[in-house]
């Protein structure tokens, strides 16, 4: 693995996911030696938990529109997730 990949914790989600693909595609290939597959391991998990953490910080930015009884908005509240 280059010595130079990005740090994780600086990419956008596209850039972190597009950087997990390409782990899992040299993983699947079966190419790579034992311990350069455990160090891809690693980063592809990093990479995922970055991709999670974002996706979830942007889950509880989105707001769901409140109506009232006559169905007109009202405002806003945090999107929670349930229905």
């Amino acid at each position: 693995m280059a010595e130079d990949a990005p740090n994780i914790a600086d990419m956008s989600f596209e850039e972190a996911l597009r950087a997990l693909q390409q782990v899992v595609r040299q993983l699947e290939d079966g190419e790579v030696p034992l311990d350069q597959s455990i160090t891809l391991y690693e980063r592809g998990e990093k990479l995922r938990a970055h991709c999670q953490a974002r996706l979830d910080a942007a889950q509880a930015r989105i707001e769901a529109i409140v109506l009232d009884a006559k169905g007109q908005p009202t405002g806003t509240k945090a999107f929670d997730g349930a229905e």
